[in-house]
């Protein structure tokens, strides 16, 4: 069922009851403004949202430095200063060929 702001203002517990059924949604001069579901939708929504968000690389770092942590794991990097940077290394090559 559809309703417009002062319909569903009105009638709110209706409104809210009717989510059992289906979807309410509310319309201001026309347009959908907002939907009211049903609390167990919205759980579900919830759930799938989060499932469904994309991880970020910072994200992923965040997680492997916690379970490094929780395992007591260290990872044994050279300083930057220490190795060779190829991609330096590169353009430096093709500076001298050019």
């Amino acid at each position: 069922m559809t309703w417009n702001i002062a319909q569903a203002k009105q009638r709110f517990s209706e409104v809210v009851r009717l989510t059992a059924q289906e979807p309410q949604a509310i319309y201001n001069r026309g347009e959908r403004v907002a939907v009211l579901i049903d609390a167990k939708e919205y759980e579900a929504y919830e759930a799938w949202r989060k499932q469904a968000a994309p991880v970020t690389l910072g994200a992923e770092f965040a997680e492997l430095r916690r379970i490094a942590a929780e395992t007591d794991y260290e990872l044994d990097m050279p300083l930057r200063q220490n190795r060779a940077n190829v991609f330096a290394d590169m353009l430096e090559g093709e500076a001298h060929a050019g």
